[in-house]
């Protein structure tokens, strides 16, 4: 695997490194030894999410958990496109309110490697899109929050407008610390 470092302390985006011959390619998705020695502190997957959406345009978003129950997340697009963006809420962060977004498709084969207290969302560039989540915390609903991805405090600069989103996304809050970070 490859990495590389974003303006965003401890989010990083991620490679395959293929080792190419005349049937294809071979290379690894996830290596705990890899992602550790690139400073990712939270490596253990405990489960495997798969998100299909069927149009162009559905926005998935802005999603995260409280600790105990934040999780490292490793997102990889593997049919159709994303506009994948990561937000720093990380009180204690000097990029504490900063995004970042990453196009990931099926064939860039890149992925993001999201670490603890951001929230995370994407939006659709192609239709029959499919993506895999690799957590390192088990759903929590308790614990769960999301922030409406279109909070004028963070200003997330998608690359168009939504055209399908959930009843529940649409319905988020605007980002209120109260209720939004861990006490």
């Amino acid at each position: 695997m490859k990495f590389e470092t974003t303006p965003l302390a401890g989010l990083l985006v991620a490679e395959l490194e293929p080792r190419r011959d005349d049937r294809g390619f071979f290379g690894r998705a996830l290596c705990e030894r890899e992602l550790s020695a690139a400073g990712v502190a939270d490596t253990r997957v405990v489960q495997v999410n798969d998100s299909y959406s069927a149009r162009r345009g559905t926005l998935r978003g802005m999603h995260y958990q409280l600790p105990p129950s934040a999780e490292t997340k490793i997102v990889r697009c593997i049919r159709g496109a994303i506009w994948d963006v990561a937000l720093d809420l990380r009180p204690d962060s000097a990029t504490f309110g900063r995004w970042h977004g990453v196009e990931l498709t099926a064939e860039n084969r890149r992925m993001l490697v999201i670490p603890q207290g951001f929230a995370h969302g994407f939006l659709t560039l192609a239709d029959e899109t499919e993506m895999l989540y690799f957590v390192t915390a088990f759903y929590d609903p308790e614990r769960e929050r999301g922030v409406r991805w279109n909070d004028p405090r963070f200003a997330i600069g998608w690359p168009e407008a939504p055209t399908v989103l959930s009843d529940k996304d649409a319905g988020q809050r605007d980002f209120d610390p109260a209720w939004h970070l861990p006490s």
